[in-house]
């Protein structure tokens, strides 16, 4: 009699155990964006990006002047939870400081 168990022979078994790992999908990114408006300071723009964004200060005054001469700047790049909790600082903190700057995030 034969046994059909995945064996060759009567020697140690030769069959092949394969983990099969789950595939992860990577999360979407969002980028953060400032919009330029007419009354907050560039200096309070600057603030804003070195204090949530940590941006150096050079850095900070490159994305600030792009805002400024395009109307609008990316801050950077995070996932979905990341972003709106760094456009619901962003707009708390102008608000607190009584400026009507918007930051606002879209889907990269």
């Amino acid at each position: 009699m034969s046994k059909d168990d995945g064996r060759s022979g009567g020697g140690p078994g030769t069959s092949v155990i394969t983990k099969v790992k789950p595939k992860t999908k990577k999360p979407n990114l969002y980028r953060v964006l400032i919009l330029n408006d007419d009354y907050t300071p560039m200096e309070f723009v600057v603030h804003v990006l070195e204090k949530f964004f940590q941006k150096d200060v050079e850095a900070a005054t490159k994305i600030m002047l792009h805002v400024h001469h395009h109307g609008i700047g990316e801050c950077g790049v995070f996932t979905y939870e990341i972003a709106e909790t760094k456009v619901t600082q962003v707009m708390d903190f102008a608000r607190k400081h009584q400026h009507p700057l918007q930051c606002v995030m879209e889907k990269k």
